[in-house]
């Protein structure tokens, strides 16, 4: 574990950190669309990268930490670009350039230095993609930007490829606005500009789906690890065949330097596990990790509607796998794994979710940004009982 990796635990309470192994030699070319990766497998022993000059947009977040973490240990030359506001002690070797790009000018401190490739996390607006490029004309190898599956615009669709509809770009009246209903067009919008920017030949696409593992402020994962270390009756929803697709920070994060190193260019949806998973194996196998005695009860999804209970943010990981949300758990990642995208087991990132949760500040874990309130879970399992009699 890095200098700089201590420093980020000792003020973000992150644990988990990644490791840096190696990763094998290249292999046959792999040409199916245009990609070009390997088949990796993190093996020990196995030959260094070239060092590459790497720009990552953001870096102190939630993503950003892995890949910062993973490129110095692959001996990669790592420079920072964000506002210094967020765990702005973390990595402080590393070189770092201030900017805030939500003002006029704030790219202007891109306009020197050439790299390899540039990583840009955090980006929901297309303003910050143009001024990117703009910024940084004529000096990158490659870009790589983290989209989302909220692009697609019909998710009733199971085994959605990248080829799948997309929403209609978004307007620029709304390219600021963090509001969820525009979160998906504006990626489109950013998704278009990426590569007129940068041109289509230098940029890579990942959209991931439900990104988990320590430092997930969100709580749309650790929910569930939580809920179940406190043990007794757990409300579950649908039943134990409902899809659910989830990546762990760590893994995306690494895989994503691995995409720098090999040049790997085009889109990629970017989620896991990489077997098709349902919610009871999600479940059981988070009890797994844990010395709890909870045990659960699954709950209609239509009796869930009918009292309230929101899939997604009250009974996160979950959606009905029926009619307009039938595939938004069932997207299809080979493309993905193909160029490379390995995953850990459950066990790993749900016992180390619960581990970071515990070190967070009492009113941090009070005040979940997701998940069903406790006395909510009962007044919903006691109506549950009465209705089907027992």
């Amino acid at each position: 574990m890095s200098l700089d990796r201590r420093t980020f635990l000792k003020h973000s309470a992150l644990l988990g950190g990644a490791v840096g192994l190696g990763l094998p030699a290249a292999a046959q070319a792999f040409t199916a669309d245009g990609v070009r990766p390997l088949l990796y497998r993190p093996e020990a022993g196995s030959a260094q990268p070239k060092p590459l000059r790497i720009l990552i947009l953001g870096g102190t977040g939630f993503i950003g930490p892995n890949q910062v973490e993973y490129a110095l240990a692959r001996k990669h030359n790592v420079t920072l670009f964000n506002r210094g506001k967020t765990n702005a002690t973390l990595f402080p070797k590393v070189p770092r350039i201030i900017g805030d790009r939500n003002v006029a000018g704030g790219h202007d401190g891109l306009k020197k230095g050439t790299w390899d490739v540039v990583i840009d996390n955090p980006t929901r607006n297309p303003l910050w993609v143009r001024g990117a490029g703009e910024a940084l004309k004529g000096r990158v190898g490659q870009y790589i930007f983290v989209s989302t599956i909220s692009v697609f615009s019909d998710n009733s669709i199971i085994g959605m490829d990248e080829s799948g509809p997309l929403h209609k770009p978004g307007d620029p009246s709304v390219w600021a606005s963090n509001d969820g209903a525009n979160y998906g067009p504006n990626k489109v919008q950013c998704e278009l500009d990426a590569k007129a920017q940068f041109g289509e030949d230098k940029v890579t696409i990942v959209r991931p789906g439900l990104i988990v593992g320590p430092g997930d402020l969100s709580d749309r994962f650790s929910y569930w690890p939580v809920r179940i270390d406190k043990g007794g009756e757990i409300l579950a929803p649908g039943t134990p065949n409902d899809a659910v697709q989830y990546i762990d920070a760590e893994d995306l994060g690494q895989w994503m330097v691995r995409l720098a190193e090999n040049h790997t260019v085009g889109t990629f949806n970017a989620t896991g596990p990489k077997s098709p998973t349902n919610i009871a194996e999600m479940l059981y196998g988070i009890k797994a990790v844990t010395s709890s005695d909870a045990h659960f009860t699954w709950v209609a999804a239509d009796f869930l509607a009918a009292n309230q209970v929101r899939p997604w943010s009250d009974m996160p990981v979950w959606m009905p796998p029926t009619g307009r949300t039938a595939g938004f758990m069932a997207v299809n990642c080979n493309k993905a794994f193909a160029a490379g995208l390995t995953v850990r087991p459950l066990a790993d990132t749900a016992k180390h979710t619960l581990d970071w949760y515990k070190t967070r500040p009492a009113a941090e874990q009070e005040k979940a940004r997701a998940g069903l309130a406790p006395e909510k879970e009962k007044t919903v399992l006691a109506a549950w009982h009465a209705k089907v009699g027992r």
